[in-house]
């Protein structure tokens, strides 16, 4: 019989005494801190990275960051690894603690890091402090990377090991460019962006904006573009839909969203300006969401003339890289029989601002005038597309003629030169009609038969001659001579009259005198402050006092005359004076607006300010139904 029992007894003893010794060499582990900074030199606008690393700390142990006056952290992160020994003094464990901040400087001058510092429940350690040199501007394009510690070889090399792509493996600069972090906001803030600041008259330019974030973006209001005066603008990019990509920006991880993406072609030389855009942004969800107004970065676009020396056939327009070509539908024809021909213009640039030369055509052939049809395309964010002009030719007489080759004129902004895009001549043969003829007549007289006598002098060779057919019936009844003929004509006029008249009552009956239209504005205001008073238990402090603002208002527009939405407090109060308002009763009024705009943006007070702003209200409004 095997005795199982005794086995699991016999191995226990000596793995509970492995275990506890190897407990008794973690704990015995010897704790190390200490920082350091990837450099010592920076610029005011350069972030750089603070590594506190912390070795063998028991669990209990706490850690106290630096918090510097000097510097700013933007952001933190934390890593773990876990060492193991074994030796022959015996094994152990360590723990090692990675803290990497993202730091940049307030001022410049020579700044002090302060220690970090570990509390154990037996000692305290205490890192040395960093000396940094800090110069104002910006002396580096971003931290260089942190150094990478050699690795072991992977003892699991040999194994089919499924591998998956980095998921940021090509998020390193996905938009091209790398905003500077403000100083204020850099939580979230809104960004404008030209993938060229310097271009020629009529070269694109692609202005962007985004958001970056490191917080949740719910939604966005709708964004306020500025004016782009001096610019012509062709929408390439407005998502519905908020995306986001990832985009580490000084070492700070960001989400970036696109809200607008346009094409401008600058149409004038100079310094041209492009105020900021606005957007109200909402970040969290539900309860927690916030509210914020963020305005973006104002930029310049210096707009160079273009160079001198252009051709004679040049167009202001013609900017880009663009190529033309010239084709016809055949080119042998039977005399009066049409003939297509279409010259195509293929490129980049602002499509609508294009001029192509006019298709030339001997004596011989009449052009009619032509067809036009654009096809614009995008591409990689750069407008261009396809111009058809599609003309149709009438050959007048038999022969072989050449159409003079085109040449389109352009200016390439990619060169700083002026080019010709040229097509080659083509040859067209108007063979001999119908019947033989060898040329189309143009209106005169033809030679004649006297056998043709019959037929009609004027007739054009190839065509066949009209035929008429008439007939005789006697003649009708006048129209006016029959009796419903007065009434008919008279029924327009009075039609007119009716609905004249209908018009002069209805206005009559819907015009209003001025006492009316303020009686009408006075009631309104008492509606909206009994809505105030049905909010002041159940509304938010912004709902209520938003209400008995309204109401302030509206009554203030009724009396004076005007609109008072908008005015200031003194342009406010000069206007009431003017209107003959007791000063007693002014101060009243504007004693009320200042606490319903403190009680919207700094609600506090609960029920009881509600009620005294209430009362305030009633009592600035009292007896002005009288005025």
């Amino acid at each position: 019989m095997t005795r199982t029992g005794d086995s699991a007894l016999r191995w226990a003893g000596p793995a509970a005494a492995a275990l506890s010794v190897l407990l008794s060499s973690t704990a015995l582990a010897e704790v190390e801190l200490y920082q350091s900074v990837d450099r010592n030199e920076v610029g005011t606008e350069d972030t750089f990275r603070l590594s506190i690393v912390v070795s063998g700390a028991p669990d209990t142990a706490q850690l106290q960051f630096p918090a510097p006056e000097d510097f700013e952290v933007l952001s933190r992160s934390q890593s773990t690894q876990m060492s193991y020994h074994f030796g022959g003094g015996g094994s152990s464990i360590k723990r090692v603690q990675k803290y990497e901040l993202v730091m940049r400087a307030n001022r410049a001058g020579t700044l002090t890091i302060p220690p970090a510092v570990l509390t154990t429940a037996d000692r305290t350690y205490k890192t040395e402090a960093i000396e940094m040199q800090v110069k104002k501007g910006r002396l580096h394009t971003s931290p260089p990377p942190s150094p990478r510690r050699p690795t072991l070889p992977d003892p699991f090399r040999n194994f089919p090991v499924p591998s998956f792509p980095d998921p940021f493996g090509d998020l390193d600069d996905p938009m091209g460019f790398e905003p500077e972090i403000p100083r204020s906001d850099s939580d979230l803030f809104l960004r404008f962006h030209l993938d060229k600041e310097e271009v020629y008259v009529g070269e694109q330019t692609t202005l962007s904006l985004y958001i970056f974030s490191r917080l949740d973006v719910s939604s966005i209001d709708p964004v306020v573009m500025p004016k782009l005066e001096g610019f012509w603008s062709e929408e390439l990019d407005s998502p519905s839909q908020l995306i986001a990509e990832q985009k580490v920006i000084d070492g700070v991880p960001y989400k970036a969203y696109l809200l607008r993406r346009r094409a401008l072609f600058p149409m004038k030389p100079g310094a041209l300006q492009i105020q900021p855009a606005e957007a109200d942004i909402t970040t969290g969800l539900m309860f927690a969401a916030h509210r914020s107004h963020r305005k973006s970065n104002a930029l310049a676009v210096k707009v160079k003339p273009m160079p001198p020396g252009a051709p004679a056939a040049f167009s202001q327009g013609n900017v880009g890289r663009w190529r033309l070509a010239n084709e016809l539908s055949q080119t042998e024809v039977a005399l009066g029989q049409p003939i297509t021909a279409k010259v195509v213009l293929e490129g980049r640039g602002n499509l609508k601002s294009v001029s192509l030369p006019k298709l030339a055509a001997p004596p011989q052939i009449r052009v009619y005038e032509p067809t036009t049809s654009d096809k614009p395309a995008s591409v990689k964010n750069q407008l261009g597309g396809k111009r058809v002009q599609e003309y149709l030719l009438m050959p007048q007489q038999t022969g072989t003629f050449t159409l003079p080759g085109l040449s389109f004129a352009f200016f390439n902004p990619e060169t700083g030169a002026y080019e010709e895009s040229k097509t080659d001549p083509i040859q067209v043969t108007a063979l001999p009609g119908a019947g033989g003829a060898n040329a189309i007549a143009s209106g005169g007289p033809t030679p004649t038969s006297p056998d043709d006598s019959a037929k009609n002098k004027l007739e054009p060779a190839g065509l066949k001659p009209l035929r008429y057919q008439a007939s005789f019936a006697a003649a009708a009844q006048p129209l006016w001579s029959r009796p419903y003929f007065i009434p008919l004509a008279l029924a327009p006029l009075g039609l007119w009259v009716g609905a004249t008249v209908l018009a002069m009552v209805r206005g009559a009956l819907g015009r209003e005198d001025e006492a009316s239209r303020k009686r009408k504005k006075a009631r309104a205001a008492r509606a909206r402050l009994a809505a105030a008073e049905k909010l002041a238990q159940k509304g938010t402090p912004d709902e209520f006092y938003g209400e008995v603002e309204k109401a302030l208002l509206h009554l203030l527009e009724a009396k004076l005359g005007g609109p008072a939405q908008g005015l200031t407090r003194p342009q406010l109060d000069e206007r009431m004076a003017a209107h003959g308002v007791p000063a007693e009763r002014r101060a009243k009024v504007l004693s009320v607006l200042e606490t319903c705009e403190m009680g919207r943006y700094a609600p506090g007070g609960g029920n009881a300010a509600r009620g005294r702003a209430l009362d305030d209200a009633e009592e600035a409004m009292e007896g002005w139904e009288s005025r």
